[in-house]
């Protein structure tokens, strides 16, 4: 038997490692820095300065700026040449239309849902709902939140279209970022949870028309939302 061969590391597959590592590094950093705007951990407006972010994540400046750029493409920060950059405000223009796009394509899925969902899947969204329930209890907004997509991530998933909700993850961000300055508020996980249950009643009992309307509704809340959110957060919305 041959001895297995030795990876030439003059190749150029070899060489550009450093590239590909930079550019693992730079995906990290975009992904912690989506996260902590998503969550709002990083408010809209703040200064975001990238000697500062190369120091906390040890690497030089290089990947931060095109973790930058991929942020800037993605709506979620504002780059000024001669200003700097900012984490962008939530634009309220742009959440009619992304309401408009989850609507449609939530529909299809909670359609599809309703129609052949089994046992195990209901058991599957009423799991999700009493995880909602414990972290509402808790006051614990953010372990909410990442449970609410856990259950329409659900739906389409029970629908047999995952990739109908990896296009919503991008479609729906500004809006994500609005609702999180909703769940803090009184009884507002409590009536997001009601809409849910609403919604996995319909799909249990395969009411198609009925779970289209629950779902509908239930996606409508944001927009009246955001206009008491402009009131108390001005500097939040452009």
């Amino acid at each position: 038997m041959s001895k297995r061969q030795r990876p030439d590391v003059s190749s150029p597959a070899f060489a550009s490692g450093a590239k590909i590592r930079r550019v693992t590094t730079a995906s990290a950093i975009y992904e912690q820095l989506h996260a902590a705007i998503l969550s709002l951990q990083m408010k809209p407006g703040v200064a975001l300065q990238e000697k500062r972010i190369a120091e906390e994540f040890g690497v030089s400046r290089t990947p931060v700026r095109e973790a930058l750029l991929r942020l800037a493409e993605a709506g979620l920060v504002e780059i000024f040449p001669q200003s700097g950059t900012f984490v962008s405000r939530i634009p309220v223009s742009a959440i009619p239309e992304a309401v408009v796009i989850r609507k449609s394509l939530e529909r299809t899925t909670v359609e599809q849902a309703a129609e052949i969902a089994t046992a195990d899947d209901i058991a599957r969204l009423d799991a999700i709902i009493a995880r909602q329930r414990v972290h509402a209890a808790l006051n614990e907004p953010s372990q909410f939140h990442e449970q609410d997509e856990a259950f329409h991530e659900a739906i389409s998933v029970i629908a047999g279209y995952p990739g109908i909700w990896s296009i919503l993850k991008t479609a729906k961000l500004q809006i994500d970022r609005a609702r999180r300055l909703t769940l803090p508020v009184r009884g507002r996980m409590d009536s997001v949870i009601e809409e849910h249950v609403t919604i996995r009643d319909a799909i249990a009992a395969h009411d198609v028309d009925r779970a289209r309307g629950a779902m509908m509704h239930h996606l409508s809340a944001v927009i009246p939302d955001i206009d008491e959110l402009r009131l108390v957060y001005p500097g939040y919305f452009s």
